[in-house]
């Protein structure tokens, strides 16, 4: 069984970066990924463009240059994928953390394709692995999907697009702007403050030309093979409908965070338990990094601000590696 100073699960942006503080530092460490690398940005939908700009995306001050100034997800895809390559990062991908026990001073890390003990534990899992559900009749047809991914396929297509975060609206745009007839489903008064200020006016006019369909204050009732049932301020209506795409956000995985004995608040908001100073829980050598540290608040941490996680993760570690 391979031992390891340290075990990153997760090979996103945040986990790259330990694997990087890890290695400049001389700490053995190794990064294993479900998917491929990156995985949750490969998920992204195939136009996505960030929020943020290039410069503020990059780890270890390595240049991020892209053709616009807020890069796609072709090019960040492109710009990680070169950091794990030239920096030959110790990283196994396509193999799934199954369980993770602490042993004494150590943790047992069990995966579908092997066994490792590592001193520590670091989780940069994200959030993009489970959709909240709207938990309606219908909701595990074949034409509802929880991710989006190509306008090209809803082409000539009655599509209804559930949220109104950045998500939902870039899908509604898109697949609009490819020939499907969109209709919006909006539980709340108005398009989400927090979508992308360019696009958020793009979404608004077309709403109000009457391109794309908005209900607000509404939501669905129920998914039926050729229709969608959906509760609005007129009282409820059925629509004609082939395709649903129930953008409402993602979670992070709290019951994994939960066998691993980390504290969550009680409240809405499952925050986990650690010091920020540090990034360790409570459990002692188990440390977080990423937007997993927002709990359900998945808008707090991005990789703009929790880059910083990395080096005062691998900070604390040294510190206790080192002779007393």
């Amino acid at each position: 069984m391979q031992e390891f100073d340290i075990v990153i699960i997760g090979g996103g942006p945040i986990g790259i970066a330990c694997g990087l503080e890890a290695k400049k530092n001389g700490i053995s460490y190794l990064i294993i990924e479900k998917g491929p690398i990156v995985n949750s940005l490969f998920n992204y939908p195939i136009n996505m463009q960030f929020f943020s700009s290039s410069e503020k995306l990059e780890i270890d001050n390595i240049p991020f240059i892209s053709k616009e100034a807020k890069p796609k997800r072709n090019e960040a895809l492109e710009y990680y994928r070169r950091i794990v390559t030239s920096n030959n990062l110790n990283i196994h991908l396509f193999e799934k953390v199954t369980e993770v026990n602490k042993q004494g001073e150590s943790f047992q890390v069990e995966t579908d394709k092997g066994h490792y003990l590592a001193k520590n534990i670091i989780v940069a899992t994200g959030f993009y692995d489970l959709p909240n559900t709207i938990n309606v009749p219908g909701e595990n047809l074949p034409k509802v999907s929880h991710y989006y991914k190509d306008p090209h396929f809803y082409a000539s297509q009655k599509l209804a697009v559930v949220g109104a975060s950045n998500s939902a609206i870039d899908a509604a745009l898109e697949c609009w702007r490819k020939g499907a007839e969109v209709t919006l489903i909006i539980r709340g008064p108005e398009v989400g403050q927090r979508v992308k200020y360019w696009v958020r006016p793009d979404i608004i006019n077309r709403i109000d030309e009457g391109s794309i369909k908005a209900y607000y204050n509404s939501n669905v009732k129920e998914i039926r093979a050729n229709e969608i049932v959906v509760d609005t301020d007129d009282g409820e209506l059925t629509l004609e409908n082939d395709f649903v795409l129930a953008l409402t956000g993602y979670k992070p995985n709290f019951t994994f965070l939960e066998k691993l004995g980390i504290v969550l608040s009680q409240d809405e908001k499952r925050l986990p338990s650690y010091d920020p100073n540090t990034m360790e829980t409570n459990v002692p050598g188990l440390f977080l990094a990423g937007v997993i540290c927002g709990g359900m608040e998945t808008h707090k941490w991005f990789i703009e601000n929790s880059r910083i996680h990395a080096p005062i993760i691998i900070k604390a570690i040294k510190s206790k590696m080192q002779p007393v």
